[in-house]
């Protein structure tokens, strides 16, 4: 829900409201705009005209590209891997059935994007036809600069929209897989299986990122750079809060439609029977696979994006051409490192995880995953520190400012593992709170289930926050040792403390491959119990002589469903655990985002800084406006929820079939995803329309209202 804390950008210049706002995040649909009015006039400085290494930073990024084309070849290479394993045809039809029911709702949603990306963009092109551009940025038509943000949001569209539907297609090919590999008797690909497909998708998202970001950076010229970012964040947010926030609606509603039912009917939760099942196996996806996956890519693009208009805002303020192009190159230069720490990470622990469980009967399925997350971790940190070290021995005059800046990371880095091993604490299968929720369940039926289900995530939410304020203090007590020297804005407040909390949203995504992969491996498992169940294998005749014929082993029906409830339950929780540090990425990183409003509004922090206070009544309003919008989006996404499982219910009861059939027909399952689909689009609509009129009403109320209500959704998001 912290997505609201993208925040909205309003478009201020000088004293006077600018008619473009910027939603951020999931809770807010219109996430697009990173579009801060004045973005448009930022020249992007010569990157070559600094020396890094004996090369100069152009140089350097062009090595970046390779690197990400590179990390897009080992996605291929995985996915092809994946395609080629091992699966009986009757598993084979369950996964291709979810794939194609998967895509009939991204073909709709993408639709609705496009729909809305009309309306967005014709509010773009009359803001931007009508607004003040000078400077280097003035040399070019104001057509050719509208028509550049038009076409660069599309590729932002295309972008988080590809990425999502590569992560249905690998993610289907892996659920039949795990799920074939479990009857083998070993636990092993039972595991290995999803998170290479988890892998194959990190990489695959992080490397096309990165490829567009660098592309911008490297081909396009500097006075069309600050276009391109608009275009390109507008984009990428307006697809992830739609597959984001629609997914997230698509699959409660499609999990409340299906776990009804096999209480009212008495029938097993993933009974073939049950038209709902299928829709719960594309909710799996659109919640948790297709919403994180575009999620991911905005948030990756959107916090970069963030860090540069920050840079050249405070860089010009400071007329320090020369630390620009130094913090430029290093930020994307460490965002290069670590994909390809990722990468080593991840070739370290297949390699210790196959030598310790390759041929074991049994093994604790969070173990590897836990080890992967830490591994990378470590070598993270220890690449920032030596990266830093090459690349700025003396920036700002300040031959220390390296190891500062690699602390500052670190933070971030350093939250992205502590917050799973938290989150682990109140989610894992082995923790004493869910042991408790369980007891609780038992003793106390549904009513203690859902109150003591709170009380574990409200305890959760306490531990996290105290974490993130822990490390964002570190952050800003680090930046109090000299970082003003990199923005010495005259008669201006230190800006120091927000850039440093820009790097630490930067750290959190420091290991973006593997959070993506640990995140992308509850659906597969998830998917896999479910096609195991769907596929009656069990029923089909003579099926042990023909696997032992065809594939050169003896099911073991017993242990495969063991492994597979097993590791069902490693999936749920560290889909939990990746979620947290995509949200806190927001949260964080919405304060660069408000700054850069904040810079424009007060002249550069010159003029009415002290009315960020409560004490200026517009401000404190504000506050209160952000926090009650919350309330409402929350109010108005579980509206969807019920309003669309109500339908579902309500169709799975006249239409499912007990008696006579082993498995509920293609065409019911279709008619039910049509259903949730409808339900959420028309629950994100309800969302989009209030969210985006309202934003566009507070940016013109009154400037330091808007700073309020955009911290506010951050802080209650």
């Amino acid at each position: 829900m912290c997505y609201c804390a993208r925040a909205i950008h309003p478009l201020f210049k000088g004293n006077k409201t600018v008619k473009l706002s910027r939603l951020a995040g999931v809770a807010t649909l219109l996430t697009p705009l990173l579009a801060f009015a004045n973005e448009a006039n930022l020249v992007l400085p010569d990157l070559g005209s600094q020396l890094f290494m004996g090369g100069n930073g152009r140089t350097l990024l062009m090595s970046g590209i390779a690197v990400s084309v590179l990390g897009l070849a080992f996605g291929l290479v995985q996915y092809m891997q994946l395609k080629a394993l091992p699966v009986h045809k009757a598993m084979l039809e369950i996964s291709e059935l979810i794939f194609e029911t998967c895509k009939q709702y991204l073909i709709t949603q993408g639709k609705f994007i496009m729909v809305l990306w009309v309306f967005i963009g014709t509010v773009i092109a009359v803001y931007f036809s009508m607004a003040h551009v000078d400077g280097k940025a003035a040399e070019w038509p104001t057509a050719a600069r509208v028509v550049i943000i038009l076409l660069f949001s599309l590729v932002g569209i295309a972008g988080s929209y590809g990425v999502a539907w590569y992560g249905i297609r690998v993610n289907t090919f892996a659920n039949s897989r795990a799920a074939f590999s479990s009857l083998t008797g070993k636990p092993f690909g039972t595991y290995a299986i999803p998170l290479k497909a988890g892998m194959s998708i990190g990489m695959m998202l992080i490397s096309t990122e990165l490829l567009l970001m660098l592309g911008i950076l490297c081909f396009v010229p500097g006075e069309l750079a600050g276009s391109c970012f608009i275009g390109f964040a507008v984009g990428e947010s307006l697809g992830a809060s739609v597959l984001r926030i629609a997914g997230g609606i698509f699959t409660k509603i499609a999990d409340i439609g299906s776990d009804l039912m096999k209480i009212v009917f008495k029938i097993k939760e993933d009974d073939a029977r049950n038209p709902g099942v299928i829709a719960d196996c594309v909710g799996d996806n659109a919640g948790d696979s297709v919403g994180p996956s575009a999620d991911g890519f905005e948030t990756y693009g959107v916090t970069g994006v963030a860090l540069i208009v920050f840079i050249l805002l405070a860089g010009d303020a400071s007329n320090n051409q020369a630390v620009q192009v130094q913090l430029l190159v290093w930020i994307f230069v460490m965002r290069v490192l670590m994909v390809i720490t990722s990468f080593l990470s991840y070739t370290i622990n297949d390699f210790i995880a196959k030598a310790r469980y390759g041929n074991a009967a049994h093994m604790n399925f969070e173990a590897p995953l836990t080890q992967l997350v830490v591994l990378t971790s470590i070598l993270s940190v220890i690449v920032t520190f030596v990266a830093s070290k090459l690349l700025l021995p003396n920036i700002g005059g300040d031959a220390d400012m390296w190891w500062k800046l690699s602390l500052i990371i670190t933070c971030g880095t350093a939250a992205g593992a502590i917050i799973p091993e938290l989150v682990k604490v109140f989610t894992s299968t082995e923790s004493r709170h869910v042991r408790e929720v369980v007891q609780a369940s038992k003793e106390g039926g549904p009513s203690l289930n859902v109150i003591s289900g709170l009380v574990a995530g409200n305890f959760s939410a306490y531990w996290l926050g105290i974490t993130l304020v822990f490390l964002m203090g570190i952050a800003y007590w680090v930046s109090g040792m000299g970082l003003i020297h990199l923005f010495p804005i005259a008669g201006s407040i230190d800006p120091s403390p927000v850039f440093a909390f820009g790097l630490v949203a930067f750290g959190f995504l420091g290991m973006g491959p593997v959070t993506i992969a640990v995140d992308s491996y509850g659906p597969v498992t998830d998917n896999a119990q479910s096609v195991y169940e769907l596929s009656l294998i069990e029923q089909v005749p003579n099926v042990k002589e023909e696997i032992k014929k065809d594939f050169g082993f003896e099911p073991n029906f017993d242990l495969g469903k063991q492994f597979l409830e097993e590791n069902d339950g490693a999936g749920n929780t560290f889909k939990a655990t990746a979620k947290p540090v995509l949200i806190g990425t927001a949260v964080v990183g919405a304060t660069t985002m408000i700054f850069s409003i904040l810079f424009s509004i007060t002249n550069g922090l010159q003029v009415g800084i002290e009315n960020v206070s409560i004490l200026h009544a517009p401000f404190l309003l504000g506050l209160i406006m952000g926090g009650s919008v919350i309330y409402w989006f929350t109010g108005a996404s579980m509206q969807a929820v019920s309003t669309g499982a109500y339908r579902a219910v309500e169709y799975i009861k006249k239409n499912i079939k007990l008696e006579g059939a082993t498995k509920a027909s293609v065409e019911d399952s279709r008619k039910v995803v049509e259903i949730c689909t409808r339900y959420a689009q028309s629950g994100m609509l309800n969302i989009f329309l209030v969210i985006f009129f309202s934003t566009l009403a507070f940016a013109c109320f009154e400037p330091y209202f808007f700073i309020g209500y955009l911290i506010s959704i951050a802080l209650f998001g």
